[in-house]
């Protein structure tokens, strides 16, 4: 791995690459690196540790089953990101509120970071690629204050960066900082993240589509429409695509930003507004679609131009290759 770039050593080359780019900001990312090597350890070990597979036995916000790997990685991000002292305040989908860090140190901190800290936990009794998504902001409360709840409701256009840990065959952290995304796998002899896919782009267009195809009669017919496009001969490849839907959107995502595709998650009858979290899911991924070259929206909307009203919300969610979205909204019209 010599001829490999270290993420503390990238991270400190691209400071003053951009005004928010500074040391601060690349402090925020390490301990998000640091966080999840943690997560990651208890999830390679989760079937031989007494406590991590399974239920807790309640519910999050969301009203969804909590995981009891749910809680151990969220507590593990609260933990370092508090310790590291530049970030005065954090919102997680697993807690009803946000966090501000009350500590002299983290209240002089510039940031806020919003994480799902373990996105498709449902799926960590049976083994398959679970994640970590986050998105940091500059604060917009007074420095040196306790951080408010407008630090933590901005657009996603605000975003200062934004990224995801991919737990699957190999650990990956992918961010980007409005400057390309770059990814890192993580080397399990060294612990360290080193730069493996530089300036990732999405291509234009793909072959695949994901969508819980369970729930396709219960959302809008043209998105049934698009669904039968999809599988379809008449298509721009005269040939069906390839229907691929892990449950993880952070592996879904993934799979697609490497291959190209489109993620589908529409307004459904029992979810009228949405089932994924603007804050914790959506508006990051958008980011580093968008740095990548594909495009995300709601169906009408880009999603980094949505003012979100409480922490929680939710909304559809579009996201892919730009060709394939395009197609997609055409429907929708």
């Amino acid at each position: 791995m010599n001829h490999f770039t270290k993420l503390n050593d990238f991270l400190a080359s691209r400071q003053g690459t951009l005004k928010e780019y500074n040391e601060e900001l690349s402090h925020v990312l390490k301990d998000l690196a640091t966080a999840s090597k943690i997560v990651n350890r208890d999830i390679c070990r989760a079937g031989l540790v007494d406590g991590f597979i399974g239920a807790q036995g309640g519910q999050n916000i969301q009203g969804e089953e909590q995981q009891k790997l749910d809680v151990i990685a969220d507590n593990a991000f609260i933990s370092i990101l508090e310790k590291g002292g530049a970030v005065c305040g954090i919102a997680s989908e697993e807690n009803e509120d946000f966090v501000a860090f009350k500590n002299p140190k983290s209240r002089e901190g510039n940031y806020v970071v919003l994480f799902d800290p373990l996105d498709g936990s449902s799926n960590i009794d049976v083994n398959v690629s679970i994640g970590t998504i986050f998105s940091i902001y500059q604060r917009v409360s007074q420095k040196g204050e306790l951080s408010t709840i407008e630090d933590m409701l901005q657009t996603g256009a605000q975003q200062v960066a934004a990224g995801y840990v991919l737990y699957g065959s190999s650990t990956m952290m992918v961010y980007t900082a409005g400057q390309g995304v770059h990814g890192f796998t993580l080397d399990p002899n060294t612990n360290d993240f080193y730069l493996s896919h530089q300036d990732m782009k999405m291509p234009e267009k793909g072959r695949y589509y994901a969508m819980n195809e369970g729930n396709v009669n219960e959302c809008d017919p043209r998105i049934v429409d698009y669904i039968k496009y999809c599988q379809s001969r008449k298509n721009d490849y005269d040939s069906p695509y390839s229907g691929r839907y892990i449950g993880s959107l952070v592996a879904d995502f993934h799979r697609n930003l490497i291959k190209g595709g489109i993620y589908i998650y529409p307004c459904t009858k029992e979810a009228p507004e949405g089932r994924l979290r603007l804050l914790y899911e959506c508006n990051p991924l958008a980011f580093i679609s968008e740095q990548a070259g594909g495009l995300s929206t709601d169906g009408t909307q880009r999603i980094m131009n949505i003012k979100p009203n409480k922490l929680h919300e939710r909304i559809a969610f579009f996201t892919g290759s730009k060709s394939m979205v395009e197609k997609a909204m055409s429907f929708l019209k």
